[in-house]
């Protein structure tokens, strides 16, 4: 900010909400139940004030001398309204001016200046700066997530984290459109009480989680919903199942693989599922996915792209026939789908728009050299997993869900 400018600024405005109270005490125990590191006293002042703008502080008067000396056991409040040579000062700076500063920050650095004053503090809990939030694998204490997600979170990244009681105080929906909870450690009652305020869901994950009906029936409310993965998900019945696909006739991508389900289960997702999905993973079921359920599922779907049955052992060639009605379908996963001999594959090279073909398990190395020749225009193993509904694809060590990087992530104390 150039001391040219900062004379012109106008005085503060009070058009952006309040955040949470200040209060200094709760603010660190907050920090601490995120594993951040405590905030220590010392210049966080001239930390955080640009270089132009430090001067040499006039002494106090003696009134706030004598004032000092009774709160000598405090933590020392820096006063954020000397002015620089210039006659700028930091609480001339309007609140979209600061707050365009803020977003520049950490999480770290954000609660740390959350602690200068309380228009600070009031500032560095808007909701403008807590669109994105990344807490993967953390031990989130009771209450960090009631205080955190109801600021105006949209997408939350937190897998492989503990999450203890969230603590809403709150029964307002929350604005969270996409949500990454996958093989977190949380039990089925907190985790209800965070999807039931949850409606406005466009991407959710909860891979590897025991679930509910209520949880299902919570997510059956978001009608919004694209992208859903529950892989490797229990504890739910066929009837909230239903409930849930009737409900979410917007699902693009689709991941049920690997759950605890029946052969009444595979039935009512072949029956109910939306025709507009376009990918969709129910590998692992063995005995419980069967030739008629492919059919049923062709009828119902028929715009699919990215189709993985890959673990259905009670498959045979006959269900190829089914898959050269699928005119948009580019990718085929049947991965240990031991009824299938290597040879009658290459009945799948007439399908026109097909790109990748995942047979391992089906094929060894010398069958596999010759059906690559055999199929040239196919891509076959070239990947052991799916990406399916999944927020992040292969091993990317980033802060994205879904295509959308979540700005604030709480640093490791050494980082």
């Amino acid at each position: 900010v150039c001391r040219k400018h900062l004379q012109e600024i106008p005085s503060a405005s009070s058009n952006v909400s309040m955040g949470f109270p200040c209060d200094s005490s709760k603010t660190l125990e907050f920090q601490s139940g995120m594993g951040a590191s405590m905030l220590q006293n010392g210049n966080l002042y001239n930390e955080n004030m640009p270089e132009d703008l430090l001067v040499t502080l006039p002494s106090p008067p003696q009134k706030r001398q004598k004032v000092k000396e009774k709160e000598k056991d405090s933590v020392h409040r820096p006063h954020l309204h000397y002015e620089a040579e210039s006659g700028a000062s930091w609480d001339a700076l309007p609140d979209e001016l600061l707050l365009s500063i803020f977003d520049y920050l950490s999480l770290n650095d954000l609660l740390r200046i959350s602690l200068i004053c309380k228009r600070w503090h009031r500032l560095a809990f808007d909701e403008s700066l807590w669109q994105t939030l990344d807490l993967t694998g953390r031990n989130l204490l009771p209450g960090v997530i009631g205080q955190l997600l109801p600021i105006g979170v949209t997408a939350f990244r937190c897998p492989r984290s503990c999450i203890l009681t969230p603590l809403f105080k709150t029964s307002k929906c929350l604005r969270v459109q996409h949500m990454d909870l996958s093989n977190c450690t949380v039990s089925v009652s907190d985790l209800e009480s965070i999807l039931c305020l949850c409606i406005k869901l466009q991407n959710l994950s909860m891979e590897g989680l025991v679930l509910s009906d209520d949880i299902i029936k919570s997510v059956a409310k978001n009608r919004s919903l694209r992208r859903l993965n529950l892989s490797g998900c229990s504890g739910f019945s066929t009837e909230t199942l239903v409930l849930m696909l009737n409900n979410c006739p917007m699902l693009e991508e689709l991941n049920l693989a690997w759950c605890n389900f029946t052969a009444t289960h595979i039935k009512a997702v072949v029956k109910h599922i939306t025709s507009k999905v376009t990918q969709l993973n129910l590998s692992g079921y063995r005995q419980n996915l069967q030739i008629q359920d492919v059919k049923t599922l062709v009828q119902r779907c028929p715009f699919l792209v990215h189709l993985d049955l890959s673990d259905s052992v009670m498959l045979k060639p006959e269900c190829f026939w089914y898959f050269r009605q699928l005119t948009f379908l580019q990718h085929l996963c049947l991965s240990r789908c031991y009824q299938i001999p290597p040879a009658a594959l290459i009945e799948l090279g007439a399908i026109p728009t097909l790109r990748t073909l995942q047979v391992f398990g089906i094929v060894t190395d010398s069958s596999l050299q010759l059906l690559k020749e055999m199929l040239p225009h196919l891509k076959i193993n070239c990947s052991h997993f799916t990406s399916i509904a999944r927020p992040t694809a292969g091993y990317k060590k980033n802060h994205e869900i879904w295509g959308i990087k979540c700005k604030l992530t709480l640093r490791n104390p050494s980082g």
